[in-house]
């Protein structure tokens, strides 16, 4: 039942009879007024939406299933280059390269070309001022020196200063020399001991009578004398003929 019909018949009663009480007759003029009562209007629209409020708390993310990865986007625009990185660590050597065939042609040329110019020198040196014996051949360069400057100078010949093994050798440092000149021999580690200068006793000797005597300050070098090729014993510290011996 509709609430609205019921209120309007309690307040039509309730005027009726408020305007059943009556005044005395001398004022007829005065009447109640009666309020009619209609149906009950249809709602009005909705009012403006209110201000929003503050944001609220993130919420937990929901319980469903991921979706599948969309394919990739267009590859964009190559960027600037960046700075030059700091130089690496040099790394270890490497092997050196093989190569048997070329190792062993350029061997045998320059073997070639050795043998020629060392078949020149010789020739030149027996021409000029050497002489040869067997493999052996004994050469100078006429200047005078001390012992020590005359192995430095032999040795730049690839030799050493003159050691005759047997006679036909010492006549050809004699021949060589035509003077006094240094031989190859020293007792400079032993007294009266001589070694070639490789330490190895010496065989062959040639000493002029009473010597060895190491007479002076000490004489520890060999000599041959231009009499009869004898050998002598002398200073290194004096200067003599250098006469340097080299096997071919």
């Amino acid at each position: 039942m509709s609430l609205f019909p019921s209120l309007s018949l309690l307040l039509l009663s309730v005027v009726t009879a408020s305007c059943s009480e009556t005044e005395p007759l001398e004022s007829p003029q005065k009447t109640c007024p009666v309020y009619t009562c209609g149906c009950p209007g249809s709602n009005g629209f909705p009012g403006k939406d209110g201000r929003d409020g503050a944001k609220g708390e993130k919420g937990e993310p929901g319980q469903g299933l991921r979706g599948v990865q969309g394919p990739p986007g267009k590859l964009g625009p190559p960027g600037n280059p960046g700075p030059p990185g700091l130089p690496g660590r040099v790394g270890q050597k490497g092997d050196p390269g093989k190569c048997p065939a070329c190792k062993y042609d350029v061997a045998a040329s320059e073997r070639e070309a050795l043998h020629v110019e060392l078949n020149h020198i010789k020739k030149l040196l027996k021409f000029l001022l050497g002489k040869q014996v067997g493999k052996k051949f004994f050469f100078t360069n006429g200047a005078k020196m001390t012992f020590e400057e005359a192995k430095a100078l032999c040795a730049q010949f690839q030799g050493s200063v003159a050691t005759p093994r047997n006679a036909e050798e010492n006549k050809a440092v004699l021949d060589v020399a035509k003077e006094e000149a240094f031989l190859g021999i020293t007792d400079v580690e032993t007294e009266g001991h001589f070694v070639d200068l490789t330490g190895q006793s010496i065989t062959y000797q040639n000493w002029h009578d009473g010597e060895p005597n190491n007479t002076g300050t000490g004489e520890h070098c060999g000599m041959i004398l231009k009499q009869e090729g004898k050998w002598n014993d002398i200073a290194c510290s004096v200067s003599l003929l250098a006469v340097c011996e080299a096997t071919f």
